[in-house]
């Protein structure tokens, strides 16, 4: 047991979403993954499908066309998974909120393990906040 684990924290394969939002932080989060800032030394490799991936890293509010988009994707992960809410919009759902067609963050739909603030968030905040989910797993 303690070597699937130790698998989990040292590569943990991410899948990102976005809901809707500006893309700025969709920017922010493809810059981490360049060699400039280098997220793979973390071992996190950025995975195309859902049934391979560990973390969902959500950017943007959750709208009311994408909301069972997210849940399905969500749900089409293997256990143990993990959320990762990035920017101000998939937390809160600002500047988003009061629109008609907007519900929110994405708490109000999933779990989120681990929230990465800012509009948009720098790479080094991102990276920060994923290094925070791998702690967290590392407590579990």
């Amino acid at each position: 047991m303690n070597l699937f684990k130790w698998a989990r924290t040292k590569s943990p394969w991410i899948i990102h979403f976005n809901t809707g939002g500006c893309n700025g932080c969709d920017i922010e989060l493809t810059a981490a993954l360049t060699p400039r800032f280098d997220l793979e030394r973390f071992g996190i490799l950025l995975e195309g499908s859902p049934r391979h991936a560990d973390v969902l890293v959500v950017t943007g509010p959750v709208t009311l066309q994408v909301k069972d988009r997210l849940v399905r994707i969500y749900e089409q992960m293997p256990e143990p998974k993990h959320v990762i809410a990035t920017g101000t919009c998939a937390i809160s759902g600002a500047p988003f909120k009061e629109c008609y067609n907007v519900h929110g963050g994405i708490d109000i739909v999933l779990p989120v393990d681990a929230y990465v603030p800012g509009c948009p968030p720098k790479p080094e905040a991102i990276i920060d906040g994923i290094s925070k989910l791998i702690q967290k797993i590392k407590k579990e």
